[in-house]
């Protein structure tokens, strides 16, 4: 989704929010784009936009925030158990509360993302998208090749 892309911009551009970022470890941070003037003018996003859009990103944040964090502790348990040569049952059960975990999150997030696109209207997407484009090819590469994966 493009909206995402956007909001895990590189660090070099994103604001820093005050709390602690929602990301897992080497992930880029969010990008409040609709808090940014260039971006906001390029997009034609008024004010109320951007506030609606503020407040579906503050109202989620918490909870995003807290499956975060519990996704972060369920990883550190499971790496903990690799390392500690546990029972590959005892693997496969915190591995699935790990993925569970992570699915919850990626759904919170998305249907955050919906309902901020929702604000914006059919011409502001298509010009969204134009934007997120130019900024995906001004991105160095931001995924290691995985040598398991076609490409």
């Amino acid at each position: 989704m493009a909206l995402w892309c956007v909001l895990a911009a590189s660090p070099a551009v994103a604001q820093r929010p005050a709390d602690p970022p929602l990301r897992t470890a080497g992930a880029p941070r969010p990008y409040a784009w609709w808090k940014s003037d260039p971006f906001r003018k390029d997009l034609g996003l008024t004010a109320d936009q951007s506030a609606r859009i503020d407040r579906i990103w503050e109202t989620t944040r918490p909870e995003l925030r807290q499956e975060w964090s519990a996704l972060s502790e369920l990883e550190s348990k499971l790496s903990r158990l690799i390392q500690g040569d546990a029972d590959e049952a005892v693997l496969t059960r915190q591995i699935d509360r790990v993925e569970t975990a992570r699915a919850s999150a990626n759904k919170t997030r998305s249907l955050m993302l919906v309902q901020m696109l929702k604000v914006l209207t059919p011409e502001q997407r298509a010009r969204f998208n134009a934007l997120h484009e130019r900024w995906q090819k001004d991105q160095p590469a931001r995924r290691p090749t995985d040598p398991g994966r076609p490409q």
